[in-house]
């Protein structure tokens, strides 16, 4: 092997790229993942580099504990898990690539994570939230559709401003593609269709400078909303209505899978809405919503 372990002129650096575009090719993770994973892993090659481990067969069981334990001291237990997870990726496809014989991570267990129950609004917090939008301006328009339509359809932020004008039929059912491509529908309802249909009518024109990119949500400089642009603005509304909290715009996915079960939804269909392979990912709703309503018996019961 030529070039220092970790560099991009290394077999590593060489590996890695070819990791990545499969990733990207054969299970269509998002830009945001292929971040992670490309940051996670430069660490490990890192981490290699200055124990003078100059290749992946190099790396051992030993080894690798020794960087989990690395990690341990310095993060987080769920950025460990994470970057454990990546490793473990990796090494699934070096072993398929006959580049390393076997997956020194197989046996090693992630830390224990502490459950954390999601955060979520109440549907008071939510109305106030809604109507924070100012409707007498394009962005006004755009902002309460965007902040209907994921509280309608609990569809994630990369989901929402990957929308194009053409995917928009304003009828009660959309058809969005979620993580590793894979297409789902969503339902909204008469608020959110609405909400839609006067911003692509009367806000979204407005937006538009020179060419029209198609995006369905567009910033001030007529181009594609970005996530971080979404955060913005929920921020922006979230300190309007003074809610004392710090709260991303994943919560409005959140938001939407407890109200549903707290209106009687079953856990398959929040399940199907949301776009989760796993049943288990979708119980932990079922956590927050048993949880609430412990919180509102002790409150109104006489004698809780």
């Amino acid at each position: 092997m030529t070039g220092r372990p970790g560099s991009d002129e290394s077999g590593l650096g060489d590996d890695l790229a070819s990791f990545l575009r499969s990733l990207e090719g054969e299970r269509g993770v998002s830009v945001h993942t292929l971040a992670a994973y490309r940051r996670d892993i430069r660490q490990f090659v890192g981490f290699l580099q200055s124990s003078g481990i100059p290749d992946w067969p190099e790396v051992t069981a030993q080894v690798a504990r020794r960087y989990i334990a690395h990690l341990d001291r310095r993060y987080a237990r769920a950025a460990v898990a994470r970057n454990l997870s990546a490793l473990r990726t990796l090494f699934r496809y070096l072993y398929r690539e006959g580049k390393v014989a076997r997956n020194p991570l197989a046996l090693i267990a992630a830390p224990k994570q502490p459950r954390r129950l999601p955060k979520f609004l109440t549907t008071d917090e939510m109305v106030a939230l809604l109507g924070a939008p100012d409707p007498l301006t394009p962005a006004g328009l755009r902002d309460r559709a965007l902040l209907e339509v994921l509280y309608a359809t609990g569809m994630r932020v990369g989901e929402l401003v990957s929308l194009q004008v053409r995917d928009l039929s304003l009828s009660d059912e959309l058809r969005i593609v979620g993580k590793g491509r894979r297409e789902r529908i969503v339902l909204m309802g008469i608020a959110s269709r609405e909400a839609l249909a006067r911003y692509l009518e009367e806000g979204r024109p407005r937006l538009v400078r020179g060419r029209d990119p198609g995006a369905a949500f567009l910033n001030a400089r007529g181009g594609r909303l970005s996530d971080r642009g979404v955060r913005l603005v929920v921020d922006r509304y979230i300190r309007a209505v003074a809610f004392d909290r710090r709260i991303s715009p994943h919560v409005l996915r959140h938001t939407f899978a407890t109200h549903m079960l707290d209106g009687g939804a079953d856990l398959r269909t929040v399940q199907e809405l949301l776009g989760h392979v796993n049943l288990s990912t979708t119980q932990i709703y079922t956590h927050v919503s048993r949880d609430w309503l412990k919180k509102v018996y002790d409150r109104a019961h006489p004698r809780a």
